[in-house]
């Protein structure tokens, strides 16, 4: 279909250069949000600070409210969505983490905040540099996780997650991750869409709470017991009973998800797989790699050059964490005989996270593909197209000799340009 010269001059004028940061700040102002609430932390800053700017300008009307933590920040808009409003934040590493008290609280109370989460390096020792163990680290608290690789995708998830959170089937809420400094400082052209068709896509939020209504009493965050509680009125849950609707409400998320990616494509012409998983020259493909955000992205380099001495290698690229789509995972390596895993994470104590919860997702298989996985990149350490192909040539080695192990493998060290190294000792505190 041959585009008019009229509709091309309006797709330029609606395509900017932008950071990752400022791509999920658009986001936010054109998603409407009401409540801001955020304290400053490397590489995240630009995010709120470009909200501050937008509030100012008028641009955006919007509360932001300016508070002594990060750990605030979250209790702030833990309080505002229960009000009714929409509501979003951004952080990074230590920020997250010390928002982490809070964020069970976001889930339980079944409150559709969106987080977004330019990703770095946890101390000791101190880095600002990115890796994805922040991410990593709140899998457990009840929030829908997705992973972005280009800045177009982290502006366009945005507008998804807030259809998400705020489906009254859910209400849940959803960190949008992106690989900091790679993706929140670099700029790259992001097509921002007019106003009238994202307010289409994205209706005013019509929460399940909304304690500023107070024509009937309410209460949140009571004390619950073990045991179902009866009343003069009914029944209450007790404990057990409130874990168990979250559970089933996040397993059952990864429909509503597919749903919203399949309506915004449609409707903004831009997809992501099944926005689930993103698959990358995998019909043909005898070798899978899995990753995600900027590990998926140097893949898809190395895939061609991989190609180009001719192994078949396909990418898959996780763009949802939590819930992690076993079902989706366990579809498409049914009949995938290699898999090679590359984390920029480690699950302290055994192996890369990605590779040790594809295993298990994997498991009761009838035919069980080989799985050899690899740590890479942590602590902002460059992830190169070499540590890629290296690390598939060394798992095809390892898998022609019947070797399978759960190793923690390393690529990138560069351990011979400590002086006097010595593993022996080096490990248990110093060096000889």
């Amino acid at each position: 279909m041959t585009v008019s010269e009229k509709e091309k001059t309006q797709i330029n004028e609606n395509v900017m250069i932008l950071t990752g940061n400022h791509a999920a700040a658009h986001a936010l102002r054109q998603a409407r949000v009401g409540v801001v609430s955020a304290y400053p932390i490397t590489p995240q800053s630009p995010v709120v600070e470009k909200i501050a700017e937008f509030i100012f300008e008028g641009k955006l009307k919007a509360r932001f409210v300016k508070v002594e933590s990060e750990h605030s920040a979250m209790a702030v808009l833990c309080a505002a969505s229960a009000t009714g409003s929409r509501v979003a934040t951004a952080t990074s590493a230590h920020g997250l983490e010390l928002m982490y008290e809070m964020l069970p609280w976001a889930s339980g109370n079944r409150l559709p905040i969106v987080l977004n989460l330019a990703t770095r390096s946890l101390g000791a020792p101190w880095s600002v540099w990115t890796d994805h163990q922040d991410f990593i680290t709140i899998r457990d608290v009840g929030w829908i996780q997705f992973m972005c690789e280009n800045n177009q995708e982290v502006y366009d998830t945005n507008l998804q997650a807030f259809k998400i959170a705020e489906d009254p089937r859910l209400f849940l809420p959803v960190v949008c991750g992106y690989d900091g400094y790679i993706i929140s400082h670099t700029a790259q052209p992001v097509k921002l869409e007019h106003q009238d068709k994202i307010d289409d896509f994205l209706p005013p939020l019509k929460h399940h709470i909304n304690l500023s209504d107070i024509s009937t009493v309410k209460g949140i965050d009571p004390v619950t017991t073990p045991h179902i509680v009866k009343r003069i009125e009914g029944t209450a849950p007790g404990y057990y009973e409130y874990r168990y609707a979250l559970q089933r409400s996040l397993e059952n998320s990864i429909n509503i998800i597919k749903e919203v990616h399949d309506e915004f494509a449609v409707k903004f012409g831009r997809s992501y797989g099944n926005g689930v998983l993103k698959r990358i020259e995998t019909d043909d493909a005898e070798i899978i790699i899995l990753a995600m955000g900027s590990v998926a992205s140097q893949s898809r380099v190395a895939i061609k050059k991989l190609r180009s001495e001719g192994l078949k290698v396909g990418l898959l690229s996780l763009k949802l964490f939590r819930p992690f789509p076993a079902e989706d995972l366990r579809e498409f390596f049914k009949d995938k005989e290699n898999i090679v895993v590359f984390d920029r994470d480690i699950g302290y104590g055994y192996e890369g996270v990605l590779s040790y919860e594809l295993k298990a997702a994997l498991y009761g298989l009838k035919n069980k593909p080989n799985i050899k996985g690899f740590i890479v990149g942590l602590g902002g350490r460059d992830v190169k197209t070499d540590h890629i192909i290296t690390g598939v040539h060394k798992a095809l080695n390892e898998f022609k000799q019947g070797i399978f192990t759960n190793k923690t493998d390393f690529l990138g060290l560069r351990l011979d340009e400590l002086s006097d190294y010595d593993e022996s000792t080096y490990f248990k505190g110093g060096k000889k």
